[in-house]
């Protein structure tokens, strides 16, 4: 997550999250940042298809089903009782909570246009499994309880409730024996297999506004819409839809897993944004709930997208788009947009966006999406080159003042600011790095930014050229000879690598981290540096090799063994652009083991508890070992996408991020 150093990051973490309005305080937003643009047509209509539908849109809820564009919402709900004190309600369920008593949620299939959810909970002893599936335009939900032991002998109650959300207009009311939903374009029932008056136990008592169904949770409890099933109809639709989608997985062979993976992950993480009207997948739910409802993160929504890409053109095409979409004032994209319309006014992250929009065309071909593209992206690319070169190198800064200030983010104008830009937040290489207050610049010549950049160059190059606009392909090919001439000097013949300097004294840093393998992905290195860098560094079992790879400082390093956030525990954005690096040069052998290993460390949470983490321990390979690693944020699947690529195309054929 990367945004305010690990203590930030421990502390929302264990924080007990709230529940957030479904609106916001006008005074709430932020005045001084001017409304979005619609977009293009193309792009209206993209989203339009996107935000159709019954799914798990709702950012509080994974046990909620919502209908876009309605706004029509079942809410699944568990009481729970006892005979003397201590009843609970829990009304929303998220994926990856920490704090105490929280509910654990076990996720499971989420199809892309969620034809097909599966889950499990467990909440105070009990344990249920609920399943979602499309039946046409019409929806049904299994609840299933599981065998368990809960707290109290007295069974639990299951609720459905029904709304509309985010200020949609429309009515509900309980009708007989169903709940009769009525909006301006159409009416929908709600009907539910507890209605059965064998076995309807309606509690009156229950923390719910509006109409609900409410039962004892001792058998099956199904819930249709648009007509009144019972529960052998909904169980067979159920398990139709599970096999269509066991069969949609197999169908991509080696990589299925894979796609199992990241279509299950960027399913219970996208999410309906209803300030900006649009579909979107934030890091996690987790993280936007924080945050008032969602947060645009740049380069972690950048692989989103790229990810996205293995089945969902349109949400991967709006998951770039929306990250450029967010850009500040100054032209740059911010290292967060949130709810309210607030942003990093001060900062940008890693520039990732034009390898990202590149890869994305030469997936699909769809011009349309590069000319929505272009622009902000060109922007962004001058206004690195503008604001953060300090004696001919790239480094990371922190604007402070830039408007509109965000009053309650301490770290603008600071030297921690500077270093959020990177995305690294607490990394050990910037632990003697010098902040300039005059210059708001880190005095650091980073190796990590320039190649990344250096990058960005070259596709945002390739796609003015795909465009016909010469005159920027010709600029940005002069910034990006500019700033290679500029890394080659940071080449080290003793170290055999490249090297972050420092600027305040004009002494290399010995610091070796990942990003010290980034000229690799900017195409920097000779074949002779680019073999030295990976036999002598990469392969090195006392720096960057081992069981699990690859760490985000050197084994060596006093800072590994504190595997706390980015000192010393394995990213996947970390792994993703090494690997795009390793396919630039011709050694498949390494590039496949590289592959193989990020592959193994991905498929050890995955298999054994369905989580897709932030970080990974670099010694164990576990995730759950330290409360900073989100349990399900997408990023983490990049370890997957590396084996994906590496099967899908020959090892040394260019790779398309």
């Amino acid at each position: 997550m990367k945004r305010f150093g690990a203590a930030w990051s421990v502390a929302i973490l264990l924080s007990a999250l709230p529940i957030i309005a479904r609106g916001q305080l006008p005074r709430s937003r932020n005045a001084a940042q001017p409304p979005l643009a619609p977009g293009s047509a193309r792009y209206q209509q993209l989203q339009q298809r996107l935000a159709s539908g019954w799914n798990t849109w709702d950012v509080h809820s994974v046990t909620t089903q919502a209908l876009l564009p309605d706004g029509l919402a079942i809410h699944v709900g568990l009481k729970h009782n006892t005979t003397l004190w201590q009843d609970a309600f829990l009304g929303d369920a998220l994926i990856g909570r920490l704090n105490p008593d929280a509910e654990q949620v076990f996720p499971g299939p989420h199809s892309w246009e969620g034809s097909y959810t599966d889950l499990r909970l467990s909440w105070k002893g009990h344990e249920l499994r609920l399943q979602t599936a499309h039946d046409g335009s019409n929806l049904v939900m299994l609840a299933t309880p599981l065998p368990s032991r809960p707290l109290s002998p007295l069974p639990a109650t299951i609720v459905f409730s029904v709304s509309y959300l985010w200020d949609r207009p429309g009515s509900v009311t309980k009708e007989a024996i169903q709940i009769e939903a009525r909006g301006p374009s159409r009416s929908i029932a709600i009907y539910c297999t507890c209605e059965n008056p064998a076995n309807a136990q309606e509690d009156v008592n229950l923390p719910v506004s509006g109409p609900y169904f409410s039962t004892d949770f001792v058998q099956p409890v199904g819930i249709s819409t648009g007509a009144h099933l019972g529960i052998d109809r909904i169980q067979a639709i159920v398990e139709r839809a599970s096999e269509a989608y066991q069969q949609s997985v197999a169908k991509n062979g080696k990589t299925a897993d894979v796609v199992d993976a990241i279509q299950t992950v960027l399913g219970w993480d996208t999410i309906y944004e209803p300030e900006g009207r649009r579909v979107i997948s934030p890091v996690s739910r987790v993280w936007s709930v924080t945050w008032g409802g969602y947060v645009i993160f740049d380069w972690d929504t950048f692989f989103a997208a790229t990810m996205a890409s293995v089945g969902d053109r349109d949400l991967a095409y709006a998951d770039a788009i929306e990250t450029l979409r967010s850009e500040t004032q100054q032209g740059f994209v911010p290292n967060y947009a949130r709810s309210g319309d607030w942003k990093s006014s001060d900062r940008s992250e890693p520039p990732v966006g034009s390898i990202t929009v590149l890869g994305l065309y030469q997936r699909f071909h769809d011009r349309w999406f590069l000319q929505e593209a272009f622009a902000p992206l060109l922007r962004w690319n001058r206004w690195w080159a503008e604001n953060r070169d300090m004696k001919g190198y790239l480094t990371w800064g922190s604007d402070g003042k830039n408007a509109p200030e965000n009053l309650d983010d301490t770290s603008r104008g600071t030297r921690a600011g500077a270093i959020l830009e990177s995305g690294l937040d607490n990394s050990p290489m910037y632990d003697d790095a010098v902040y300039d207050a005059t210059t708001h610049k880190l005095e650091f010549a980073d190796v990590g930014l320039m190649s990344m950049y250096i990058a960005d160059c070259d596709a945002l190059a390739t796609v003015a050229d795909t465009l016909g606009e010469a005159a920027a392909a010709k600029e940005i090919r002069e910034r990006s000879a500019r700033y290679r001439t500029q890394l080659a000097t940071l080449w080290n013949s003793d170290a055999g690598i490249f090297l972050n300097k420092d600027l305040h004294t004009g002494q290399f840093s010995t610091r070796l981290s990942p990003t010290n393998f980034y000229p690799l992905l900017a195409k920097a290195a000779t074949p002779q540096q680019a073999e030295a860098m990976i036999r002598n560094h990469m392969l090195n079992p006392k720096e960057f090799w081992g069981e699990w790879i690859i760490p985000s400082i050197a084994r060596d390093d006093p800072a590994f063994k504190d595997q706390e956030y980015w000192r010393g525990r394995i990213w996947g954005p970390m792994n993703y652009l090494v690997y795009l690096g390793l396919r630039n040069y011709n050694d498949p052998e390494v590039s496949g083991q590289f592959a193989q290993k990020s592959y193994e460390l991905f498929l050890q949470e995955w298999k054994k508890n369905g989580h897709v983490h932030e970080n990974y321990n670099a010694m164990t390979g576990v995730g759950d070992d330290v409360r900073s690693s989100d349990r399900f944020y997408h990023w983490g699947a990049l370890l997957g996408y590396i084996q994906y690529l590496q099967t899908q195309s020959r090892p040394n054929v260019e790779a398309t991020p």
